[in-house]
């Protein structure tokens, strides 16, 4: 289809292009995509933590997303994280821990058990802290947090059988072969998500504490409680227009 990709088209940071042509004769464009490793792959979740903490402290009023997903972080031309889709985004003053929410608001699989529980606690920057942390999961294990298949959300068995396996110390690689360097700083993602789904809200970090985790060694961070793991109903959910199916991205 390309000859062995011998007409190179062009490049760009995530890719190189490539004339081809289809056994219909057609001519086409082949992107392939360049594969990311070493420091900068690991950097996403830092800058992605670090662009939450200034949402909810460097700007007059703390910002609540309510829709952090890997959907919604783009990457710039250095593969610097941004987040995006501020659609669902609160205002909270910086004086006030909690904002009143007259619905559930999010995406199915990340959103925080208080925003559909009020009985766990307040709505509040924590929320988004959940939402991190879920998202974090899903990048470092390679797969959705979320099953079709499941009457209860992600939480009944994704988060669980992660934790099952730190505990028994089976944290060897989610994604294929990697180094003990690469080993050490996957167990640190999933022990500072493990934090960050906390069920109560006061039992998460904040942002600012989540930078420092990721920026600290595996060694200073201690197990996690384990967490009540606990989803709403999909029925119950669907009902609500302010979530989004992840499955299928529509709102």
């Amino acid at each position: 289809m390309t000859d062995i990709f011998k007409d190179k088209l062009g490049e760009g940071g995530y890719a190189t292009v490539y004339k081809g042509k289809l056994l219909s004769g057609r001519l086409v464009a082949v992107k392939v995509l360049k594969t990311v490793k070493g420091r900068r792959g690991r950097l996403s979740q830092r800058g992605i933590a670090r662009g939450l903490d200034y949402l909810h402290r460097g700007c007059n009023a703390r910002i609540l997303h309510f829709d952090i997903k890997p959907h919604n972080i783009l990457l710039d031309e250095e593969l610097c994280p941004k987040i995006s889709d501020f659609g669902l985004a609160r205002l909270c003053p910086l004086q006030e821990s909690t904002i009143s929410m007259l619905e559930a608001r999010g995406t199915i699989g990340y959103i925080a058990p208080e925003v559909f529980c009020r009985t766990i606690g307040g709505v509040s920057h924590k929320s988004d802290v959940y939402s991190f942390g879920m998202m974090v999961l899903d990048m470092v294990c390679g797969r959705k947090n979320l099953s079709t298949d499941l009457q209860r959300s992600s939480e009944v068995y994704f988060p669980q059988w992660i934790y099952n396996r730190l505990e028994l110390e089976e944290d060897g690689s989610f994604q294929g072969t990697i180094n003990v360097e690469e080993k050490a700083v996957q167990r640190k993602m999933i022990l500072v998500s493990l934090w960050c789904i906390q069920t109560y809200p006061s039992n998460r970090p904040s942002m600012s504490r989540v930078v420092e985790m990721l920026l600290g060694c595996v060694e200073s961070i201690q197990m996690p409680p384990k967490p009540n793991l606990s989803s709403p109903p999909r029925l119950a959910l669907d009902t609500l227009v302010t979530l989004t199916d992840s499955s299928n991205g529509v709102r």
